[in-house]
């Protein structure tokens, strides 16, 4: 900034904001609930939710609802014992005007209301009070009903006693202020997710959630608790044993919940973790107590029944989780994560308690159970011979293909050596390869052409993969290995398109790929670093003018704007594959980052994307199947 730029500015104390309560959390939402968007209007409603579930964990509680209204308010009304509403005798106004007004006000803060509690960011439902442009509270507690309303965070009036009432519990409703919210368009599946999660993790609670949009209404009552989980997340695989294991117990004043289920799938373990009902989505020391518990007994249990020989190796971690579906659930006080979000659980006395009960009760299980111990130490010796043999082939190609010092002879590098700046075409089919590597900028643009399909890794060990021509050239290709030696930091292209045609063959092609990624190089994905290229699907020719369109609607739109003639001029060509398009046209179309359109591969909902991968691509013929029927009829453009 220039000298000239500063002139007449100033900066001295009357220059210092500052911001209280409501009115900081307004000024800077993004501080309270994270983005602005759809993320932070969903935080809003699981933050209002998460105090109903906490009367369900401290046992006040059993039913929670939740109803998404016509205009895009929301109620959340569970039958607890009700916001306190007296004075509070710090604040001297009513207890509840305190919880819904001031920030990290609640009995969650060291007091005795709530031994464990959820929510993301702790600031709770005054947060969301303060970017709702009005929020009714009614509360039934002691016999009595009472009600306050708020605009933006400040009170309309006090507390109103409306007269008696055998209810009991906490009714809010609220409108999201969208002067701040970007959009109040609810993604129903995605909270019904997280609802039916709440509900597997409490068991017990009795979950309606209602959307008056479309009429739309889900129940979830399991009494089975995070077993039902297991049972659910396991429901498109073949398991070991029927009867997931269960545990449920108090060790040094954590409360732990553990299932699991071996099934015969290849891929590694799916673990998930939650403390207090957050979603730890990187684990943290319960895992790491699960993990340890769990290769110390299943070693021991091996060798004791002699199914490990004397001269055979310990199973590793690795080995142990070979298929194997987990969920961990651990409700502590005062627990400490890694951040403010939460993704990661560092209490020590978590790792401890687990390790203990886990431990104890998975030894107990399987001597109880001996014809299932047997099947599950099978599986994970068979997992440790293909962990060897793959060593076997990592080893064979430490100097070639896998460590990346020769690069596949059909990928056209370029040569620009910053990743940063860097692409790769992952291309079906050497036509379209050869299209791509002429239209294509050489300095930033790579092109790996693949030829057919690629091995369907849901049905493949790892051993067999490597042995694969095209997997390998991916692998080599991207450069930072694969599987749980993959290293996002090392990657040589920083965008990584999937081009392929617009077809049956071509979307089998990429959900091919999709399953590689999303199984070997995961991080690739949650990174931000994986695009699906869109080519044009029509040419629309007026006379000597062509013009490409994405969609069918594109397409009747634009003719819908030509007079009578230039429509009887028309010529329409359908665009099947990558190779009707010669290196001009796909540059122009597909692969020019002025006006190309890509879409970013996300991955918001980890066990929806993990089920959809395993029934998609996975053994059982009857759930894909049931998939197929159910989708037909939104089946747009098929072409055989």
């Amino acid at each position: 900034m220039t000298d000239a730029s500063m002139q007449g500015s100033t900066y001295d104390e009357s220059q210092i904001q500052v911001l209280e309560g409501m009115e900081a959390v307004r000024k800077r939402p993004g501080m309270y609930i994270g983005p602005t968007d759809i993320n932070g209007l969903h935080t809003m409603v699981r933050e209002v939710v998460d105090n109903s579930v906490d009367e369900v964990m401290a046992g006040r509680a059993t039913k929670v609802m939740v109803t998404i209204h016509q205009d895009g308010s929301v109620t959340v009304r569970d039958d607890g014992q009700g916001i306190p509403v007296g004075i509070h005798p710090k604040m001297g106004i009513s207890t509840l005007t305190v919880v819904m007004t001031v920030l990290h006000a609640g009995g969650k803060f060291g007091g005795t209301g709530y031994k464990v509690s959820s929510g993301l960011h702790g600031v709770g439902v005054s947060a969301v009070n303060a970017l709702s442009s009005y929020c009714k509270v009614t509360v039934y507690r002691a016999g009595r009903e009472y009600y306050q309303e708020f605009r933006c965070g400040a009170p309309v009036s006090e507390v109103i006693e409306v007269g008696p009432t055998e209810e009991h519990g906490t009714e809010t409703t609220f409108m999201p202020d969208t002067t701040i919210i970007q959009s109040i368009e609810y993604n129903f599946k995605t909270l019904a997710q997280r609802f039916r999660e709440m509900s597997y993790l409490n068991k017990g609670l009795r979950f309606r959630f209602i959307d008056e949009r479309d009429d739309n209404e889900l129940n979830f009552y399991f009494e089975g608790g995070i077993g039902s989980y297991v049972r659910h997340l396991n429901k498109d695989r073949v398991a070991l044993h029927k009867n997931p294991f269960y545990v449920e117990r108090v060790s040094d004043d954590v409360a732990v919940e553990i299932s699991l289920q071996y099934t015969e799938a290849y891929d590694t373990e799916s673990i998930y973790s939650f403390a207090n009902n957050i979603n730890n989505t990187d684990g943290g020391a319960h895992v790491t107590g699960f993990r340890n518990a769990l290769t110390r007994v299943i070693n021991a249990y091996a060798r004791s029944k002699n199914l490990l020989k004397e001269n055979e190796g310990n199973l590793t971690g690795d080995d142990v989780r070979e298929g194997l579906t987990a969920v961990i659930s651990v409700k502590l006080r005062d627990p400490q994560f890694s951040s403010q979000t939460k993704e990661k659980l560092v209490s020590p006395i978590a790792a401890t308690a687990v390790n203990t009960v886990f431990g104890e009760s998975l030894q107990t299980w399987l001597e109880e159970n001996p014809a299932e111990g047997k099947r599950v130490i099978e599986k994970c010796i068979s997992a440790a011979r293909t962990r060897l043999a793959v060593q076997k082939v990592r080893e064979t190609a430490r100097k070639g293909l896998l460590e990346g010092f020769s690069l596949p002879g059909k990928l056209a590098d370029c040569s620009d050596n910053n990743p940063a700046n860097c692409e790769l075409f992952i291309v079906e089919g050497d036509s379209a390869g050869g299209s791509a590597k002429q239209g294509r900028d050489r300095r930033f643009q790579a092109i790996l052409p693949l030829r057919g399909k690629i091995l369907n890794v849901e049905k493949s060990r790892l051993d067999r993969m490597l042995s694969n021509n095209e997997v390998r050239a991916l692998i080599t290709a991207i450069g930072a290995s694969v599987g749980d030696q993959f290293d996002v930091s090392k990657i040589r292209y920083h965008r990584v398109f999937l081009m392929s045609d617009a077809d049956v063959d071509g979307s089998h092609i990429r959900t091919l790929l999709l399953t590689f990624f999303f199984r070997y190089m995961r991080p690739l994905i949650t990174s931000g670093n994986l695009f699906i290229a869109q080519p044009p699907l029509f040419r629309v020719r007026v006379g000597k003018n062509d013009r490409y369109v994405y969609t069918d609607q594109d397409r009747e739109a634009y003719v819908a704007t030509l007079t009578p003639a230039e429509r009887n001029r028309v010529e329409l060509q359908r665009y099947k594959g990558l190779g009707e398009m010669n290196a001009e046209q796909l540059w122009d179309t597909t692969m020019n980052p002025a006006n190309r359109i890509i879409l970013k591969v996300t991955m918001d909902d980890a066990v929806a994307a993990e089920e959809t991968f395993t029934m998609l691509m996975g053994d059982l013929v009857p759930p894909r199947k049931r998939f197929i029927q159910t989708h037909a009829p939104e089946v747009k453009n098929l072409d055989i």
